[in-house]
């Protein structure tokens, strides 16, 4: 009953907002605006996972739960290859240990190609596809947005001197995590965490094709680059970390720490350093396309030298432009079981234990940065590997990181107003290196979830969802989700 009486509020608020919000749709000055009102309910103390996973860490994890997000956002230009824009997003959630909170809040400026973007945005680099894919490795959209300064090429730029064959794109960012309020009601007495973490990231993409679309193959190839560093731990013997300007240089380079840092920093790179090497084949026709794709995860030098066997996202998708009922179909394979291998060390008794060392890479996982690599305990990268939301013991960090998992992703028409989506994710788990499971966990998750609009009610979509989680990974629940969100342009 409170989240349907959560779903009525949310509801009423959101007519009386959209007809603040409305103006004319052809406004030559126009902001662009979205409110949604979303409830869902479920079995289990948990919300299943699909309709928790890959929504910028907005939707609760506990069950019964509800919010109302408004926005507005503008883009516009102001001089002869400039332009400019800005966004507020404010979210209102319960359960939440904070019901009203900022989603994202940014201002930008781009000169042609090149953006420079301050703030919390919702940014979505991957190759793979958004509403499909199990999420990318490094960074999906299952957390919230982290606030950075970044700079960027958005989009594939055209390489001058190579006839239009040749694009690439980018960015180069620097963060700060603002979750100490969350991890503070969140962890243990017992348990050490991070406050006030930084954060930086790069990436560069390739990709060769056509601009002209007579060449039906095109290939990609990118590397991504993230590390955290900087930020407090409440562990008293490693407390303030290094976080001068030198100590940017060591995380841009990977270089290791100085005499301020831990003696793991000293040895090793200073900070938490992890990334992919992500590659793409596309064959494209008029009416189809088909994609193959992989990416290889890696979080130390091993890694990156491909020592840690096939670990790592492969995925392949099938788009059908003239096929309504099956527009796209898309199919996953994950695997973090490698991670170079169970020992840590290059120096031991290779003969007692074959192998090249070095391994042990405890994915998403750090011995200073004992949150990982999680923004409000919801992690950044793949949601087949659970977040540290949850753990019921109230300790950081990622438990499950050594899996097996599956997923299938397909969306299509019912009719010219109605539109699917399902989702179907399968998870074998064997705990860590280090604190294995006694027996190996499976779990099974699926997501129905169908929307409907019609052209006179322009921008409104109502969108109801079925989900469901079975096996050990995840409580085992069953639930729905309804939601309605009305977008379009107002002026003052």
């Amino acid at each position: 009953m409170k989240t349907m009486r959560m779903l009525l509020t949310c509801l009423v608020s959101l007519f009386i907002v959209t007809q603040i919000f409305a103006q004319s749709d052809h406004a030559s000055n126009a902001l662009t605006y979205r409110v949604e009102a979303f409830g869902s309910a479920a079995s289990g103390d948990n919300t299943p996972f699909g309709l928790v996973s890959n929504r910028y860490g907005v939707v609760p994890l506990d069950a019964g739960n509800g919010y109302l997000k408004a926005g507005a956002f503008h883009n516009g230009a102001f001089a002869k290859d400039f332009y400019w824009g800005a966004g507020l997003d404010m979210v209102a959630a319960v359960p939440r240990y904070r019901n009203v909170y900022i989603q994202q809040l940014y201002a930008e400026i781009g000169f042609q190609a090149l953006l420079v973007s301050i703030g919390s945005k919702e940014r979505y680099t991957s190759l793979w596809d958004k509403r499909l894919s199990s999420g990318d490795m490094v960074l999906s959209p299952n957390a919230r947005p982290i606030p950075e300064i970044n700079l960027s090429f958005p989009e594939f730029t055209v390489v001058p001197y190579t006839k239009g064959w040749l694009q690439v794109k980018g960015d180069f960012a620097v963060g700060r995590s603002f979750d100490t309020s969350y991890l503070e009601h969140f962890v243990n007495e017992k348990q050490n965490y991070n406050k006030e973490t930084l954060w930086h990231h790069k990436s560069a993409y390739f990709r060769i094709k056509s601009t002209e679309n007579d060449f039906p193959l095109s290939l990609s190839l990118g590397v991504q680059h993230w590390a955290q560093w900087g930020g407090v731990s409440t562990n008293n013997s490693i407390g303030k970390q290094p976080q001068s300007l030198k100590d940017f240089v060591r995380i841009i380079i990977g270089k290791e720490g100085g005499k301020g840092s831990t003696m793991s920093d000293q040895i090793n790179v200073l900070g938490n350093h992890y990334g992919s090497y992500d590659f793409k084949v596309s064959f494209t026709r008029a009416d189809w396309a088909a994609h193959a794709y992989h990416q290889h995860y890696f979080e130390d030098k091993s890694g990156m030298e491909f020592h840690n066997g096939k670990d790592g996202l492969w995925g392949l998708q099938v788009d059908l432009k003239a096929f309504a009922w099956i527009r796209k179909v898309v199919v996953e394979c994950l695997e973090t079981r490698n991670q170079t291998g169970p020992f840590h060390f290059i120096l031991f008794d290779h003969d007692l234990h074959p192998g090249r060392g070095g391994g042990a890479d405890n994915y998403y996982n750090n011995g200073e940065y004992t949150t990982g690599v999680s923004y409000f305990n919801r992690g950044l990268g793949s949601p087949l590997v659970p977040s540290p939301e949850y753990n019921t013991d109230g300790s950081p960090g990622f438990k499950n990181n050594r899996v097996s998992g599956w997923h299938i992703g397909l969306e299509g028409l019912i009719t010219s107003h109605i539109d699917y989506r399902i989702l179907l994710s399968g998870v074998r788990s064997w705990g860590m290196h280090n604190r294995p499971f006694l027996e190996m966990k499976n779990s099974t998750s699926g997501l129905l979830e169908i929307s409907y609009r019609r052209p006179e009610l322009a921008g409104w979509l109502f969108t109801g969802s079925l989900a469901a989680d079975r096996g050990a990974v995840y409580t085992k629940s069953i639930g729905f989700g309804l939601s309605v969100s009305k977008s379009g342009l107002f002026s003052f």
